[in-house]
């Protein structure tokens, strides 16, 4: 389904970003060690950095690109999960998901965290803040949570929004934007043309591809407005330049062989830091990051020490060096699996559990969401997948994955079995099972009934979408595209 924006409403945010890059700020000192600013966390829901300032030449990013120019960009932030509940859990705690059993994506029967572990809005709060969760476009509305553990969110939060708080106080604010987020909007002003998007190689060049491709960078668009807008609330409250700005996603874009899996796209997202008044504005960093680190930077911004569980490091220390990330795949909704990944600057080591099931064993969700994933059933069952394509709709996948990331960023040549790389392999099984034995403490199997009660409801959520959209319950892949065209394509 696509959604139009109201151009009235898009019209309004063109005003926005002339008021905004046009109003002067009264200056402040910047200083590190001080640490009378407020915090902000900007969260983009399912975004690839799939940004001008990322080198996208095709989306229209406005405020992004001015946010960019005025802050530090990173390129190497990577998720330690590539869905959002077990992501969300970390960056709230500077955990990995799997230290804490939260690496299941949303179980039903939530348990509280350890006693002696907090989320990281609770050492704010004990430190004076005023501690928030909202939306852009309506103020008093509460924000994403989506953790994997008891959370209650009057519990973690105070409000919604900095301008609730008391006068004079400080804040630590999250806004959560839910763009890129499927199902994808159309960007009336800026509509994107299929034929000029660039597809990876392991997607077939077609054009439901394309246009839902194109679809996807309108909705980053939508992305860039609603940034736009918190800037200029923080503008109009006069808080611009007492500031700090973290704008990051939850995870990469929400794609075929992207969200859910360990490859870049589904791991690397933006990640930008805006300090008051042009500090290290323009700056751009190629440090690795793992997004538990942005709890513990975050903390030591405002002064407040950074607890000794904390598995994040703080990445705007000086003394930060993180010559490794470590990501994982657990289930997803129904679908079971387990998959953990070692990266450097250089390489990637990924080790498959499962390897009796394929890559794209089935997914509620996916398979009703994504036109690319039936679209390639039908061409790999027609033969019409070329040799970059069909490794990903096999029904089996290799133990171990190893790509050299300067060759091969795309991920698509697997090195593991090539006599050349055999010390790099080596050293990242190494590193990996070393990372496991010390950190990954997921219980497998999973409880049955928590799996279970995932495949009911997936089941009960197939019957109702295939129903609404006027299709069979047994409908094929063949029939899923052709409804996608006429969606997409025919309109």
């Amino acid at each position: 389904m696509l959604i139009k924006i109201n151009v009235k409403g898009c019209l309004f945010t063109i005003g926005i970003l002339f008021f905004y890059g046009c109003k002067s700020q009264e200056k402040i000192n910047f200083d590190l060690e001080t640490t009378d600013y407020n915090i902000l966390w900007i969260i983009a829901d399912d975004l690839g950095t799939d940004l001008s300032c990322y080198g996208n030449d095709l989306v229209y990013t406005p405020h992004l690109d001015k946010l960019a120019s005025e802050s530090v960009l990173h390129k190497k932030l990577f998720t330690v999960s590539a869905v959002c509940s077990p992501s969300r859990s970390s960056f709230i705690t500077g955990m990995y998901p799997v230290t804490l059993g939260v690496h299941q994506h949303r179980t039903r029967l939530k348990k509280e965290l350890p006693n002696n572990i907090k989320p990281i809005t609770q050492y704010f709060k004990n430190a004076g803040y005023f501690v928030t969760n909202g939306h852009v476009n309506k103020i008093d509305a509460k924000g994403k949570m989506d953790y994997n553990f008891k959370a209650e969110f009057n519990d973690l939060y105070q409000g919604t929004h900095w301008r609730q708080r008391g006068k004079g106080q400080k804040f630590f604010s999250q806004i959560q934007v839910f763009y890129p987020h499927r199902p994808f909007h159309l960007d009336s002003l800026h509509p994107i043309n299929p034929d000029l998007v660039k597809l990876p190689p392991y997607y077939p060049d077609h054009p439901l591809a394309r246009k839902d491709w194109a679809l996807y960078l309108e909705t980053v668009q939508l992305v860039d407005v609603n940034v736009g807008k918190v800037l200029k609330q923080l503008e109009e409250d006069g808080l611009l330049d007492k500031t700090i700005i973290f704008f990051f996603g939850d995870q990469g874009r929400p794609h075929v062989r992207a969200k859910q899996f360990l490859y870049d796209s589904g791991i690397n997202t933006p990640l930008m830091v805006r300090y008051p008044n042009g500090h290290k504005a323009g700056s751009v960093s190629n440090k690795l990051i793992s997004n538990i680190d942005i709890p513990a930077a975050t903390l030591a911004l405002a002064g407040i020490e950074k607890p000794l569980y904390m598995q994040g490091q703080d990445f705007l220390s000086k003394a930060f060096k993180r010559t490794y990330v470590f990501s994982m795949r657990d289930r997803r909704d129904e679908t079971v699996d387990r998959i953990r990944s070692v990266r450097s600057k250089k390489f990637k080591y990924i080790k498959n559990y499962y390897i009796n099931k394929p890559y794209t064993q089935y997914n509620t969700y996916k398979e009703m969401h994504y036109p690319m994933l039936p679209l390639m059933h039908v061409m790999f069952e027609e033969g019409k997948l070329n040799d970059v394509q069909k490794p990903f709709m096999g029904l089996y996948r290799p133990t171990e994955e190893l790509y050299d990331l300067e060759k091969d960023p795309f991920e698509i040549n697997n090195l593991a079995e090539n006599i050349n790389y055999s010390t790099e392999l080596k050293k990242l099984r190494a590193e990996l099972n070393k990372w496991v034995k010390k950190n990954d403490l997921g219980t497998y199997p999973e409880d049955k009934n928590e799996i279970v009660t995932a495949q009911d409801e997936a089941s009960k959520r197939l019957k109702i979408i295939l129903k609404q959209r006027k299709l069979s319950e047994n409908a094929t892949n063949k029939e899923l595209v052709e409804y996608w065209e006429k969606e997409l394509l025919n309109k």
